[in-house]
């Protein structure tokens, strides 16, 4: 098959995308921007603003820095993976189709499922957040303590509401919005996205501004004196239960907490490969290599910079960063950005930083609920995804219905799961918060775990197709188009890739393992146990399940591998038609350094990188 503009291979045969008449499929609305932008809206929650404080009174400021790098790298490489795979193979639900296609279909119909309810639980987590933000209010005490000018500080109108009545408006709004058109969707998105990072370039200059201008009352004039003495680079022991750790394995115990907390804050980073088929921008050159590496390298150092900023104002020993439980989410007045601006004695910054986490959980939310239903009308639209019992065939066949582009049935579907959400009417909202986001990430690590698996096989896949090996191929297909050497043809191609796919699953795996360690000192918490490693066993018997139905009840039946290594796809016209790099930075005018063209191309350069 000929590459085409129109046709692009959607878990199986090609469909177009852009066919008015056929009522199952998404429209291509999306442009480069708001998939950008959607993208890095969807990660930015409540993971930096809430989790930001409890990461660094974990392991001190300095190496809270270190971990959110580390993790950073850890996903970043699965999403590199995943990136490459979409961008050559732009297919819908590329986060299970491809584990279903190069491993095994039963585990990739499995990831989809995990994937699904990863986002399901991240619409419950920003609904008990937003429930939590409302309920804003600080102890007198530790104002007192802190010099505020004011005897009190809090939200009187959200103490006095009751918590379902934020989380009922929460549900209603991101219901509504997902039953925008695409387009329209993504404008607003663009709009919260542009917003977002902003606020979080502004959140980094305030903190260094009162650093430097002494608006903390501070006798030291040392700008890092929370980095030294009487506090340090890193924390100097780690409590649990009561035991308390010192030396190098306080220091190993409190790292290795703080990249585990900090998971939560950078999963979502597949929002880029579950857009694609919305896409219009598509084909474009370098469009999902630009994507990967913008939300990527935005989130890493945005992150990075923010918790560098605030560690100079705030000491990882503030009373009101230390939250012993070991699967919480703390509330707005434990925000260590709030508590900066409170220790700086300053008026009214701490209400606008309570009242934009709001709306940064409510906008992660929307894109939530936008993943949750595209990954549900995905499964609906692949065949073996589902039972063969009459009532599931009957769901399957309303899930996969669009209006106007629209997957209405599985907006509402996913809205209606979503319910869970008034979980924040619970007498611990934020245990249930910590438990719930605990319980996301774990299902995000063990899909980002399969993806780089899958991305090992293709990769040998790949190389077997660029020298002719693979008679799966289209023999009238142009072997270029497979190269990874040549990069005027292959559309993404990151240096040591196959390395990063090892290194993707190592770390991601360790997370897994280790992420509820805690709950394992005496006395044992069974429920932190159970939301930190329940998710396993469910794969486990999600995947037994695909593999009863389609090869019985025997195990000893169970023969080989049911994947595809499907190389049929039709290619993108960025390599029909391999023009230059968008993402590279070239003179247009060699002779001339200063020439009006160099200017004009490193303007374009810029904008790229940028919108």
């Amino acid at each position: 098959m000929s590459p085409s503009i129109e046709m692009v291979n959607i878990g199986g045969d090609p469909l177009p995308l852009d066919d008015a008449e056929d009522c199952t499929q998404l429209r291509r609305t999306l442009s480069e921007r708001h998939v950008n932008m959607i993208a890095f809206s969807s990660v930015v929650g409540i993971g930096l603003f809430l989790q930001a404080g409890k990461i660094v009174s974990y392991a001190g400021p300095g190496l809270a820095i270190l971990a959110y790098l580390i993790t950073g790298s850890v996903t970043w490489s699965a999403l590199a993976c995943l990136g490459e795979m979409t961008a050559l193979f732009p297919v819908r639900g590329a986060v299970f189709e491809f584990p279903a296609r190069f491993i095994d279909k039963s585990v990739g119909f499995t990831v989809g499922w995990m994937t699904w309810y990863q986002y399901l639980i991240t619409i419950a987590a920003e609904a008990t957040a937003v429930a939590q933000l409302f309920n804003f209010r600080f102890d007198p005490k530790y104002l007192a303590d802190a010099g505020y000018p004011d005897p009190t500080l809090g939200w009187r109108f959200g103490q006095d509401a009751h918590p379902a009545v934020w989380v009922g408006l929460f549900l209603i709004f991101i219901f509504l919005m997902n039953l925008l058109p695409a387009r329209v969707y993504g404008e607003i998105e663009y709009v919260f996205g542009c917003c977002k990072i902003t606020f979080i370039v502004l959140l980094i200059l305030f903190n260094v501004i009162i650093n430097t201008h002494g608006a903390a009352p501070h006798n030291n004039p040392n700008p890092f004196r929370n980095y030294d003495n009487p506090y340090s680079f890193g924390s100097r022991n780690f409590t649990v239960h009561g035991k308390v750790f010192t030396g190098g394995p306080g220091h190993l115990a409190s790292m290795w907490t703080a990249m585990t907390t900090a998971v939560f804050g950078m999963s979502g980073f597949n929002a880029v490969a579950i857009t694609a088929a919305e896409s219009k921008d598509l084909e474009k050159d370098e469009s999902i290599k630009l994507a990967t590496r913008k939300i990527c390298l935005r989130i890493v150092l945005l992150y990075t910079l923010a918790v560098f900023a605030v560690g100079l104002n705030v000491p990882y020993t503030d009373a009101n960063l230390r939250v012993y439980a070991a699967n919480s989410i703390p509330s707005g007045e434990h925000s260590i950005f709030i508590i900066a601006a409170v220790r700086a004695r300053l008026r009214g910054w701490p209400h606008f930083f309570n009242a934009f986490f709001i709306f940064s959980a409510t906008s992660s939310g929307v894109n939530a609920l936008f993943m949750c239903s595209r990954l549900l009308h995905a499964l609906a639209l692949t065949p073996g995804a589902w039972p063969r019992w009459k009532i599931a065939m009957i769901a399957k066949a309303k899930l996969e219905r669009t209006v106007w582009g629209v997957p209405m049935a599985a907006v509402s579907a996913t809205w209606v799961v979503g319910l869970v959400s008034f979980l924040a009417v619970s007498p611990y909202p934020n245990v249930i918060l910590g438990r719930v986001a605990t319980n996301s990430v774990v299902s995000a690590l063990i899909a980002y775990c399969i993806i780089c698996v899958a991305y090992l096989k293709f990769y040998k896949c790949i190389d077997r197709a660029a020298q002719g090996l693979d008679t799966r191929t289209d023999p009238n297909q142009d072997l270029r188009f497979y190269n990874r050497e040549d990069d005027r043809f292959y559309p993404y191609k990151t240096h040591g890739q196959y390395l990063r796919a090892i290194y993707g699953i190592c770390g991601c795996g360790l997370f897994v393992l280790f992420n509820g360690w805690r709950s394992f000192v005496p006395p044992m918490n069974i429920a932190d146990f159970f939301s930190s490693y329940i998710n396993i066993p469910v794969f486990v018997l999600i995947f037994i399940a695909y593999r009863i139905n389609s090869q019985g009840w025997d195990p000893r039946q169970w023969r080989g591998r049911e994947a595809s290594e499907d190389l049929h796809n039709p290619i993108s016209v960025s390599q029909v038609n391999p023009r230059l790099r968008r993402g590279r930075l070239r003179r247009a005018n060699r002779k001339d350094s200063f020439s009006r063209e160099n200017a004009m191309r490193f303007v374009q350069w810029i904008w790229e990188w940028l919108k």
